[in-house]
Order: C-alpha cells, then structure tokens, then sequence
C-alpha cells in the first residue's frame, strides 16, 4: 500500500489503521510504504507529476522485494497506469476501485472532501474512468489537508463540517451514496456512516479489498493495454 506523498512512520502506522485486523484475508500481510521523495499534500497537477515517478519507483522496489500485489493508497491513483505497464503483480488504483464500487451501490455519488485543491485528482481519475456522468457533486470543507496527523486530534472540528458537506450532497445535490475523497480522512467513516441514510465508502478499504480479491481470483491487469517497456530505467530513480 503506497502512500504517494513522503509521510513519517508514525503516519504510516495511522493509515496502516484503517485495515481491521478482522478484516484481513488469511494469510495476506500488508505492508504500508510512502514515496521516498515529493510534495506534501498533491496541491496540483505539478506535485502530482512528480507522485508519479515516486510512487512508480516505490512500486517497482515493492515486487522486487516480493510483494504480491500495489495498491496506490490514494484517490490520486498516482503512478497507476505506468506501475501496470513496469510490473506484472496486480496494481490496484484505490480510486479507480472505489468508482467502480459506488457504480454498483447506487445511481450518483458524491465524493465529500478535505480541501478545495483536491479538485484536480478527482477530475483527472472520473475522466480516465469515462464517470463524470455518475458524479453528483464535489462538496469541499475547505480544510487544509495533515498528512502526518490525519485526522486525529481534529474530531470535534472537523467531522461536523463533513457531516454538513454530506448531509448536502444528499438533500440539494441528490446523491445516493457518498465517497471519502482522501484516505487520510478514513478516522471519520464510521462517524459519517452511522448518521447518514445512504452508504458512505471509505476508499482505502475499497482499494484493499481490491487487491485480495484478485490475488483470490488470480487475475492481474492486461498486458495487450499496459505493455511492457522494451528495456526498465529503474537506475534513474538511483541518479544512475
């Protein structure tokens, strides 16, 4: 599971806390790593450019040292479609993965987010997945992002705003079920869950979920649409 944005250890733990242990497949260990170099919370399509590069070489180091599968542990999907085309273990894109869900849940979603700058990520994926017509809207709290404490400490601050950011995509918006629109925000779903009528999907989940079932399923991605590069440069990631 990669986080695409560099994160300290204590953070990894927190978002390594949204998998319940009851939840775990057995047999399957997860382990969570971020990319080694980036910016801090993907504000842009220019820090999103270089999340790709660092989640592609975190990826590649991950099958070499024996991992079954990747997931991007995000709703950017950074680095997705070329980690398909360097490796041959399945990569999951949690956002590709939730989108794909919510479609079977429900007619329109809205995705219930942190910060109005995020906008650019849900775009980009909704696009690529051919989707915005089941998009209801993006409600925004306008939170700045904290990618090294999450959520924790900011309970009685912030899950009121989000519960009013939902409870509008369902009235005003017509939304059927709600998505998370960041992993770093999965400490409020059972908050948000437990006092609102429809389904509420908390991505990271949903992402690993995905991977479990198609390591079951023994199914990874085509290599007739990721082809496989004629030669690898892992080395530049090294400055060789």
């Amino acid at each position: 599971m990669i986080v695409p944005v560099p994160v300290p250890q204590a953070a990894l733990e927190a978002f390594a806390a949204q998998i319940p242990q009851h939840l775990l497949m057995p047999g399957v260990s997860v382990e969570f790593t971020c990319a080694a170099r980036g910016g801090t919370a993907l504000d842009s399509h220019y820090e999103g450019a270089i999340a790709d590069a660092w989640c592609l070489e975190a990826g590649a180091r991950a099958e070499e040292e024996g991992c079954a599968a990747v997931c991007i542990n995000s709703m950017s999907d950074s680095g997705v479609a070329a980690l398909r085309s360097r490796l041959s273990i399945p990569v999951v894109g949690t956002a590709q993965a939730t989108y794909a869900l919510a479609t079977q849940l429900g007619r329109r979603f809205s995705i219930i987010s942190m910060w109005d700058r995020w906008r650019w990520l849900y775009d980009k994926v909704l696009h690529e997945q051919g989707m915005e017509h089941r998009l209801a809207s993006i409600r925004s709290i306008g939170v700045r992002p904290d990618t090294a404490e999450l959520l924790s400490g900011k309970e009685d601050s912030v899950f009121p705003l989000l519960l009013d950011a939902a409870r509008r995509a369902i009235d005003e918006d017509g939304a059927d079920l709600l998505i998370l629109g960041s992993t770093t925000m999965h400490q409020s779903h059972a908050f948000l869950a437990e006092r609102l009528e429809v389904p509420v999907i908390n991505p990271g989940l949903v992402g690993y979920k995905t991977c479990e079932m198609l390591l079951a399923l023994g199914l990874s991605h085509s290599k007739a649409t990721w082809l496989s590069p004629g030669s690898t440069m892992d080395s530049v990631f090294l400055g060789g």
